[in-house]
């Protein structure tokens, strides 16, 4: 599964690079992160049916950074 996403991100880095046409790439980290994070924890949450202790042990974080990310993507 993690391959798949991986191929994934790959993918859509690729086509960024691309479609920047001359232009400097910068804060790629926080941009994919920040792409990827809300999604992630959305369905993770979903999958948890809203059990943040759940969540946070699939997610292999402690719950007190899960309620922080929850509420910097404005999810809590």
């Amino acid at each position: 599964m993690s391959n798949d996403i991986g191929d994934c991100v790959r993918r859509t880095l690729n086509r960024y690079f691309r479609d920047l046409d001359g232009e400097a790439p910068h804060a790629i980290y926080d941009m994919v992160i920040g792409c990827v994070e809300r999604p992630m924890l959305e369905v993770v949450m979903k999958q948890a049916a809203g059990n943040q202790s759940v969540a946070a042990e699939m997610l292999g974080i402690s719950r007190s950074t899960l309620r922080r990310k929850l509420a910097e993507h404005n999810l809590s």
